[in-house]
């Protein structure tokens, strides 16, 4: 410990809860090593410049990356900000660190035991394998300990909202009236969203996957399956984000020399979160041929809806970084910009994440509408998004954020702050490399999740290039994320050697616009929570009933042909709709 001169670090002041913050990062953080190198393997296999595996690995390694990185790396980084950040604002300890570490622990077996399955696949003689790639749903099989390691690793992450929501209610109890802290009020929104998300995975590992793999029983319903998962799979998405966004929120106007711009704002971005992630997840099967169109149809609406939260932190966050540059003397239009902290490779990894956020959120806006969707679902173009947002705008983020938190967890400063400027930068690139490959490809077509994409035999005209220079900034881009992963590694390793010394405790100011200034509704967390419950179950009620009366809980799936609404295929007729479009636009001046 610090001789505490000073402002004190969090291991000052919170030793034990600094321990498990660490411990839950150093899982991501090797979670983060693993995942990357089996990215560079798969880059450079499927654009046949090294080839390292056998092609018939190549899905042992696309599960491996996937999982790795967007499961264990993602989450466990959130735990341990989240414990960081609910301990800090609340002021106060876990109620009972055993169980704090209970469920780190319980994380951490899941995942071992999930990502040990996997890794298992490369030994054929064992017979052991999860060859299902993150979406994991049927009628890909995995090995039962996948599914067991998934179901301990869920429960873990439930525990560990119980724990910060007991913290809250600890502190409620002392604080009478008081507004929720603005990191406490993520923390729980973020858990709020997680426990309704969670509800269609859990369904689906305990109900079908497990006791299929298990031999249980004979068959599941793919579609089932598929709509449970993604019932999952779109709010998993912003679990990944909302760290980010804590991070973008609370952390970066400070790096900047400012304060938030708005906390009530804040808040109504991580309700909105709360009542439209979950609702939107059937965008994600438009080829479905099981949904109906009409239900697809209301899921893209709901998507789009998605839009205003994200508009809403750009807004606040720029407005915020502009009023730190004004207070270190920026001035003009766009002068400001100049007198932000660049050299700080904490501000400028968070303020290259938020960029790559938003051209991810353009070509996410093409993935959620129908039309476009078609063109693009299975191409290149969809992990080209994946990579812009919880590929940079989360990741990168996470790893700025540590730039700026780890000393604080250690009292060790930081061992290179140049290496770790040119970490980030060297990351932006290689995501703009190997995003615009994969984003472009996928408008010619050119397949996903694919070990051997060959187009020899016809011709393929391009209009920005050839398929090899497309590989090549694919292979180019991957590598260097590979150095950049390298360089954020080493130079972490490095500062765990570094002496400790006082003085690198950080205090963050309050914002601008305060909790006072937002109505108090906004802390009703039960409120939300209701409603977001009624939003779930009037947006997927309908297309799980028909799923399971067309083919039953473990039946074949739907019919290889697109349906319709079909209760109102008689109520409405074409005819009239259009009349009644014609008459509106004989009224409107």
């Amino acid at each position: 410990m610090s001789s505490q001169t000073g402002t004190p670090t969090f291991v000052d002041r919170y030793p034990e809860e600094a321990s498990v913050v660490r411990q839950a990062f150093l899982v991501s953080f090797v979670a983060l090593g693993l995942g990357a190198l089996f990215g560079i393997i798969q880059a450079l296999h499927r654009t046949n410049v090294l080839r390292l595996i056998d092609s018939a690995d190549y899905y042992t390694v696309l599960t491996a990356h996937g999982v790795l990185l967007v499961i264990v790396f993602t989450i466990f980084f959130l735990v341990g900000l989240y414990q960081w950040a609910i301990t800090r604002s609340l002021d106060r300890p876990a109620e009972n660190i055993t169980f704090t570490r209970a469920w780190l622990g319980l994380m951490s077996l899941g995942s071992v035991l999930t990502g040990g399955t996997i890794l298992l696949g490369f030994v054929d003689e064992i017979g052991i394998s999860a060859d299902v790639l993150f979406t994991f749903y049927a009628p890909l099989q995995a090995h039962p300990l996948f599914y067991t390691g998934l179901a301990v690793f869920l429960i873990g992450t439930w525990l560990a909202g119980v724990d910060w929501f007991r913290s809250y209610l600890a502190w409620r109890g002392d604080n009478p009236g008081e507004r929720i802290p603005l990191q406490t009020f993520m923390v729980l929104t973020t858990m709020v969203m997680w426990y309704i998300a969670t509800i269609g995975v859990a369904i689906s590992v305990l109900f079908f996957l497990l006791p299929w793999s298990l031999g249980l029983i004979d068959t599941v319903n793919p579609l089932l399956t598929r709509t449970l998962f993604w019932f999952f799979g779109h709010p998993v998405v912003y679990f990944w984000l909302l760290p980010a966004y804590l991070l973008w929120y609370t952390v970066l106007p400070k790096i900047a020399g400012g304060r938030l711009f708005s906390d009530p704002l804040a808040r109504v971005v991580f309700v909105l979160f709360v009542l439209l992630s979950t609702p939107v997840g059937i965008h994600h099967q438009y080829l479905d041929p099981g949904i109906a169109e009409g239900f697809k149809f209301i899921a893209m609406t709901n998507t789009m809806f998605l839009l205003l939260p994200s508009l809403l932190t750009a807004f606040t966050v720029v407005a915020s970084m502009e009023h730190g540059a004004r207070q270190r003397g920026g001035t003009g239009l766009f002068g400001w910009l100049k007198a932000l902290p660049w050299r700080d490779p904490a501000f400028t990894g968070m303020a290259l994440a938020g960029l790559m956020f938003a051209a991810g959120g353009f070509s996410g806006m093409i993935n959620a509408g129908m039309n476009i969707n078609y063109l693009v679902h299975n191409t290149l173009w969809v992990p080209g998004h994946f990579h812009l947002t919880v590929g940079t705008a989360v990741a990168l983020t996470m790893m700025a954020g540590t730039y700026w938190l780890w000393p604080q967890l250690t009292n060790r400063p930081l061992y290179s702050r140049p290496i770790a400027l040119a970490q980030v930068v060297i990351w932006f690139g290689g995501m703009g490399l190997m995003s615009n490959a994969m984003h472009v490809s996928g408008l010619f077509g050119i397949p996903r999740r694919t070990a051997e994409p060959q187009y020899e035999g016809f011709d393929f005209a391009t209009s920005f290039g050839s398929v090899s220079e497309l590989n090549l900034q694919l292979a180019i881009g991957g590598s260097l994320l590979f150095v950049s992963t390298v360089l954020f590694l080493g130079n972490l390793a490095l500062s765990m050697g570094t002496p400790t010394r006082d003085g690198l405790g950080q205090t963050l100011p309050p914002a601008l616009s305060g909790p006072t200034d937002s109505p108090a509704v906004l802390d009703n967390l039960r409120l939300w929570t209701v409603i977001a419950l009624v939003l779930v179950v009037l947006a997927y009620a309908l297309p799980l009933g028909s799923i399971v009366a067309e083919s039953g809980l473990f039946g074949s799936g739907g019919n290889p042909y697109p349906v319709v609404i079909e209760p109102l295929v008689g109520w409405i007729d074409p005819g009239a709709v259009i009349e009644i479009f014609h008459d509106l636009l004989e009224v409107l001046p």
